[in-house]
């Protein structure tokens, strides 16, 4: 599996682009001038009509820069949300402005740190002309606090549904969280009877959270590769720089060892993403186990190469002027996003029938029972 010449380009020209803008002030340019927002929508949305290729090529750059940009919670969630509920009308309406950049979207999902579609709890009753009315709490909502549309997932009487709620409905309420990757923002969002309009047909929203999930970790996965690579990278030119003893330390053979094992990790998580890519871009059957075993993979690699930067950068390491704190503040939380790896290998188990016997056939590592993760 190889990217082509034009996703290669398309990853030369974002790198330029957050080598030049840092932070948030990348996503104008990033959307103007790459149109990122828009490459998994299709033209007659307004978008590029690309796919999960070019979100992964995307997501792996926004890992080395560790961008804050909205591009995770937007162009993947709330638009991955949108096509996959088969509603035209909502997407006619809403996907222009999010394939422009011009709107925001954030997806509100998990609720007490689960994101499990059948864990969805937020009520949905009916209410007057049509419309609904949604009460309960959402958390870890990507880009909830400063988002221009808002889709909510709720439960009615015929199963989980989705829903757009107006993000100036006084019935809501958003706020956003402290966390410790500040370069990730999140939210809590709180309906209070706050009016919603049902997206899609009523009790899909399981199917749709499912799809979504799957496109969210292949995404995430790719991100987490880009970030450990550069870590490995900053690491290689420390330990080449850095002379103790009257020699770069990267001369001792237990620095090389060390530093052969993290390159490993990094590989074999970049295989792991591709192929959850690719499945996700031919739209295969086996999407779910893909994204299953890179989330795993990914999570796990990237939080031991950002681990391995700070031991490696010795006092420097934890220092606030460093990068490395931020890179392991971000593996960490990635780690968790979408479910932590231990989640993800039980998932693919009882997929693969193979329930509790085995919770680990993604890691290489042997069986074990959930207990034992």
């Amino acid at each position: 599996m190889s990217l082509t010449e034009e996703q290669e380009e398309l990853r030369a020209a974002v790198r330029v682009l957050l080598t030049r803008h840092e932070g948030a002030a990348a996503w104008r340019p990033l959307t103007e001038q790459i149109g990122v927002a828009g490459l998994a929508v299709p033209e007659e949305y307004g978008g590029s009509g690309y796919g999960a290729r070019e979100v992964h090529v995307v997501m792996a750059e926004l890992g080395r820069a560790l961008s804050p940009v909205p591009f995770l919670g937007s162009a993947v969630l709330t638009v991955g949300a949108l096509l996959a509920s088969g509603d035209r009308a909502a997407c006619k309406e809403l996907l222009p402005g999010l394939a422009e950049g011009r709107t925001v979207g954030a997806l509100a999902w998990a609720e007490r740190g689960a994101w499990d579609p059948a864990a969805v709890s937020v009520e949905a009753v009916p209410g007057s002309g049509g419309t609904w009315r949604l009460t309960g709490a959402k958390e870890y909502v990507l880009d909830g606090a400063a988002a221009d549309v808002l889709l909510v997932a709720a439960r009615t009487g015929a199963g989980v549904s989705l829903f757009q709620v107006a993000v100036d409905d006084p019935r809501v309420r958003r706020a956003a969280g402290v966390t410790m990757d500040q370069t990730r923002p999140l939210a809590t969002v709180v309906c209070d009877g706050a009016q919603g309009r049902l997206i899609g047909a009523e009790g899909d929203g399981e199917r749709v959270l499912s799809h979504v999930r799957d496109m969210a970790c292949t995404a995430l996965a790719a991100e987490q590769v880009g970030a450990a690579e550069r870590c490995l990278e900053l690491t290689v030119a420390h330990a080449r720089d850095r002379v103790q003893f009257g020699r770069p330390i990267g001369s001792f053979q237990a620095v090389k060892h060390r530093l052969a094992d993290a390159y490993v990790l990094v590989e074999s998580a970049r295989s792991a993403a591709l192929g959850a890519a690719f499945a996700a871009a031919a739209g295969t059957e086996g999407l779910s186990w893909a994204a299953a075993v890179a989330k795993s993979v990914c999570s796990e690699a990237f939080s031991a190469v950002a681990g391995e930067m700070i031991q490696l950068h010795g006092g420097i390491g934890i220092t606030w002027e460093h990068p490395a704190h931020r890179y392991f503040k971000r593996a960490h939380g990635t780690g968790q996003l979408f479910g932590p790896p231990q989640h993800h290998r039980a998932r693919l188990a009882a997929e693969l029938g193979l329930g509790e016997r085995c919770s680990r056939p993604a890691s290489g590592q042997g069986c074990s029972s959930p207990e034992a993760d």
